[in-house]
């Protein structure tokens, strides 16, 4: 027998949370991945004011400039 329409709708909202909640974690671990990639880097070993330069830097230019200009360097 097929739930009604309501405990169908009711299941749908609550996998729809679930989904989302996934999505949040994901973003957590992906964050997490950058933050370990820049400090395998050795970024954060920097001094502050050379971080902020170049995160300003990073800014202005944009990361597909910033990107392409380093390749072109390497």
């Amino acid at each position: 027998m097929a739930k009604s329409l309501s405990e169908e709708m009711t299941a749908i909202l609550v996998e729809e949370r679930k989904l989302a909640d996934q999505r949040k974690a994901h973003l957590v671990k992906v964050r997490e991945a950058g933050i370990t990639s820049v400090e395998k880097a050795g970024l954060l070993k920097l001094p502050l004011d050379r971080l902020e330069g170049l995160m300003k830097a990073v800014k202005t230019l944009g990361v597909e400039e910033t990107e392409r200009r380093l390749q072109a360097r390497a």
